[in-house]
């Protein structure tokens, strides 16, 4: 296992952990409307300056924004963690949130194209972006009674890590970690004609080199080269959160062309750049998405090798 996501134990992610389970239970003792505006008020107000999230939005707004007036990104220093707080609470509404989404139409042009897919047991692999609400779609389409698996990249602490996963199951299972185990059962699921949901805008070391926001970033592969192996649509999805701050809209883009697995996930890259310029406040500013100093030390190591 690497440095970078080795899991974090001991006495400060323990009490980090309790901290936020402490938050997290007072948040869920109050009805869904009021713990949802808490969570996101908490998270822009006192968790985002405190752990540095603030400075972070800003530095990448900095990066591939740089002409974005100040007063627009001070709006987004506040609006990005209030959304984040939002998500995390939803998704620890576990029911209740289901509740909320299951009902939420597919619109775009893509719906009749998955509605057609999971008629016929074709295998596809679904695609979002930290944006919105990233489980709003997960959820309305298990309620619809879709078989929907999802990968995901265990939590560095693993005290949190324990409930975040518990919390996330109930939204749906099943779930696959990122590793040797959970690919297998993963491929597995696939093969047999169902959904699999792929988050993919992080920094990925091993990635490929493409571009989000005209910056080179890191991508993973995996997702196209799966819908290649296994003839499966590769599908754009997103849960877009509406001005209200509690309902959302589900989005559902027409399938990505089978190319080659490079130009499908700069498509997928350029599809996420797209929502996101229409709703900036919506996607996770607060990821490291771009690391220019990491990724120039990876790019010469590439080029040594070469």
């Amino acid at each position: 296992m690497s440095r970078e996501n080795r899991a974090q134990t001991g006495p400060a992610a323990w009490l980090s952990n309790l901290a936020v389970r402490a938050m997290l239970g007072v948040a869920l003792a109050l009805p869904y409307g009021t713990r949802v505006r808490l969570m996101g008020w908490l998270a822009a107000r006192v968790i985002a300056p405190l752990a540095g999230y603030s400075k972070r939005v800003r530095a990448n707004l900095d990066l591939v924004c740089p002409d974005m007036p100040e007063a627009e990104k001070r709006r987004l220093i506040r609006a990005v963690p209030n959304n984040v707080g939002r998500t995390l609470i939803e998704i620890y509404s576990g029911q209740e949130f289901i509740d909320r989404v299951k009902d939420v139409p597919l619109t775009g042009p893509g719906a009749d194209a998955l509605e057609q897919a999971h008629r016929t047991n074709r295998p596809v692999v679904l695609v979002t972006g930290h944006f919105g609400n990233y489980d709003v779609p997960r959820a309305a389409l298990t309620g619809r009674g879709y078989q929907v698996g999802a990968l995901y990249n265990p939590m560095k602490n693993s005290y949190f890590n324990a409930h975040y996963e518990a919390a996330i199951g109930t939204i749906g299972r099943p779930l696959f970690p990122r590793g040797r185990k959970g690919y297998g059962q993963m491929l597995r699921f696939l093969k047999d004609g169902h959904m699999l949901g792929f988050l993919v805008d992080q920094f990925m070391a091993r990635g490929a080199d493409l571009t989000f926001f005209g910056k080179p970033a890191l991508t993973a592969l995996s997702a196209a080269e799966l819908a290649l192996k296994y003839d499966a649509l590769l599908v754009p999805i997103y849960g877009i959160r509406r001005e209200d701050g509690i309902n959302f809209d589900i989005v559902v883009e027409p399938p990505i062309p089978h190319t080659d697995a490079t130009d499908m996930t700069q498509a997928l890259n350029d599809s996420l750049e797209a929502l996101t310029r229409q709703h900036m406040e919506q996607w996770f500013w607060i990821h490291r998405r771009w690391k220019p100093e990491k990724y120039a030390r990876i790019m010469k190591n590439r080029a040594d090798k070469a």
